[in-house]
């Protein structure tokens, strides 16, 4: 599998580690189960790719654990089991992986891993919008607290759907990045928060596409979103396409890669028309540049 990372990333070699006695990076053992990551050093805001060697220990059926106090859902293919986790923005010096290994028979081991990360180094921007959307009147406390807990389960239903995504992701717009992940904004002089996601050129009624297969589970207005449609890609993949002009999906939908989806616009807390694109992992948001990148076919070491 590669994990190719924007510019921003840290691109790096495996590192294989022996559950039973420690290993060298990079290297690969035959003493128990070896669990496998990459990046080596994935940084804050990222997704990570773990592998649990199958053939390392015989009778291995399942494996199941978490990353961060997310579930992680693996698939068994080519003698290893893996399965994609996310590294919270917030995180400092390593975060937790905990893996549960089911034995035919019923047995089962349980592996800690702690898997260190990397400081994710953005710059900040100062940005000038309505003031309603930099302190919104206090009418509005409801309203913001309901689309809070909107896409909170948004984010946590996704563990409860299989994988309905395949084959590469795809971007949503042609073109570059315009604004890329965790940039600081500065709106109206004051820090409001970062920037989760990823923007893009765009003009008014510009195409916007879904970057892979999933089922629509919201299409509507946001206060700061404008107008969203939200993508359940299962397994813990969530995708969210901002500040739309139109969409052009219904919730139950499902969607295939590259299907046109919604129109771009200027809708919620904006500067001018373009397209934020937006991508977690359970509760955990991501660069989703990274989604670029995933590919859970390719042999592990």
């Amino acid at each position: 599998m590669r994990l190719r990372f924007s510019a921003c990333s840290v691109v790096a070699t495996y590192l294989g580690l022996a559950i039973w006695r420690p290993a060298a990076a990079g290297q690969v053992t035959t003493t128990g189960p070896t669990v496998v990551w990459r990046p080596a050093l994935p940084m804050q805001g990222s997704l990570v790719l773990l592998g649990v060697r199958a053939s390392s220990h015989g009778g291995v059926r399942a494996v199941h654990g978490e990353l961060a106090g997310q579930a992680l859902h693996f698939e068994l293919s080519e003698g290893w089991f893996r399965a994609i986790g996310a590294v919270p923005l917030s995180a400092s010096g390593r975060v937790r992986a905990r893996l549960v290994l089911e034995r035919a028979g019923g047995a089962r081991d349980t592996l800690i891993r702690n898997v260190p990360i990397a400081t994710r180094h953005a710059p900040s921007e100062r940005l000038r919008t309505n003031p309603d959307f930099v302190q919104p009147p206090e009418s509005l406390a409801s309203r913001l607290q309901s689309e809070r807990e909107l896409v909170r389960r948004l984010k946590r239903h996704t563990h409860d759907r299989p994988r309905f995504w395949s084959g590469p992701f795809v971007a949503p717009r042609p073109g570059p990045v315009t604004d890329g992940f965790g940039v600081s904004r500065v709106f109206n002089g004051r820090l409001r928060s970062r920037h989760l996601g990823a923007d893009f050129d765009g003009g008014i009624g510009d195409s916007v596409l879904a970057t892979n297969r999933g089922v629509v589970v919201y299409a509507g207005p946001l206060y700061f979103n404008g107008t969203t449609v939200f993508i359940d890609h299962g397994a813990g993949l969530l995708s969210a396409y901002l500040h739309l002009s139109q969409t052009l999906v219904a919730p139950g939908d499902t969607v295939s890669t590259g299907q046109l989806i919604g129109l771009v616009g200027a809708t919620g807390r904006v500067t001018g028309p373009h397209l934020h694109w937006f991508a977690s992992y359970g509760d955990i948001t991501v660069d989703p540049v990274d989604l670029l990148s995933i590919d859970l076919e390719q042999p592990l070491p």
